[in-house]
């Protein structure tokens, strides 16, 4: 049987979609949320399934290192080589939509588990950009 845990951050990020046209095509900016749900066989003498210090500290500290106060554009945006010559500036291919951020958090959250050799596999990623807009990575 196993059992899952769930690390929950936030951080601060803008972003622009200028292929979809609309307001989104415009630079700007959510207080994201995301809960990164890892799942693994509990561990009998321990009573847990990784340490969750441990899991807070590699997702918490990669999205502040990456993403936190700085901005994430696409491969393709004629804005990014400008735009990190003034700040921190995160590419994510092939746009930050917030799907594909969910998408990346989750692969990213992998590897670093991954490396960690934590014996756990994140099952579920949700990310919210605004109070009405989410989306949800399940594996």
């Amino acid at each position: 049987m196993s059992t899952s845990v769930t690390v929950r951050h936030n951080f601060e990020t803008g972003h622009r979609l200028p292929h979809l046209g609309g307001k989104c095509s415009n630079l700007h900016g959510h207080s994201w949320w995301v809960d990164v749900t890892f799942t693994g066989e509990l561990h009998t003498s321990s009573g847990i399934i990784a340490e969750y210090g441990e899991l807070k500290r590699l997702v918490r500290g990669w999205i502040d290192t990456h993403l936190d106060h700085g901005l994430m554009l696409g491969t393709e945006d004629p804005l990014r080589e400008i735009l990190a010559e003034h700040g921190k500036v995160y590419h994510l291919a092939p746009w930050p939509s917030v799907e594909q951020v969910a998408e990346h958090l989750a692969d990213v959250c992998q590897q670093l588990v991954d490396e960690a050799k934590l014996g756990v596999w994140v099952t579920r990623v949700k990310l919210t950009e605004t109070y009405v807009n989410a989306a949800e990575v399940v594996r």
